[in-house]
């Protein structure tokens, strides 16, 4: 698939109220047998990212993120953090009490 072909989602809308308060950005709406099949034919992992744009007419619409980041993956031992050194036990004339 070519990196510049758009993959509208199908199912979602989004719209955006200038009557809205700040606070809120939009809505989302799903027409539900459109997104469950949407989601099903290109989900990843069990996720499926949207990007919501807006079109040069000034609408939004929702489309397929399909970045892949590329290079290797971390692998399990690369992100598990090192174990802590051991530290050798505090003897007593190790310690200096200050009086």
């Amino acid at each position: 698939m070519a990196q510049d072909e758009k993959i509208f989602a199908d199912g979602f809308s989004f719209k955006r109220s200038e009557k809205a308060p700040d606070f809120v950005i939009g809505r989302l709406s799903m027409k539900v047998d459109e997104a469950v099949a949407f989601i099903k034919t290109h989900q990843k992992g069990g996720w499926v990212n949207l990007n919501v744009k807006q079109a040069r007419s000034g609408n939004y619409y929702m489309e397929l993120d399909t970045f892949e980041p590329t290079g290797k993956k971390p692998t399990a031992a690369a992100s598990t953090p090192a174990p802590a050194p051991k530290q050798k036990p505090i003897e007593d004339e190790d310690m200096e009490l200050p009086f």
